[in-house]
């Protein structure tokens, strides 16, 4: 039982850093009360890979008639 509640608690925890982190850093806003979670979260972001879109790489080939 405890450790259904503790999966809960730290779910609803990234559920809420996730929430803080798209209304106000992705935005380019501060983190009202605590901008160091703001500075954090985006130095976090910043550190990961991530694919960039490259439209011009993609070869469209005409079908081969015969």
């Amino acid at each position: 039982m405890w450790w259904l509640l503790l999966f809960l608690l730290f779910s609803l925890a990234i559920a809420g850093l996730v929430a803080v982190y798209v209304a106000y850093p992705h935005r380019d806003e501060e983190v009202p009360h605590v901008p160091w979670l703001g500075d954090a979260m985006k130095r976090g972001v910043e550190a990961l890979p991530t694919l960039d879109n490259q439209p011009d790489a993609v070869v469209r080939r005409e079908p081969t008639r015969r």
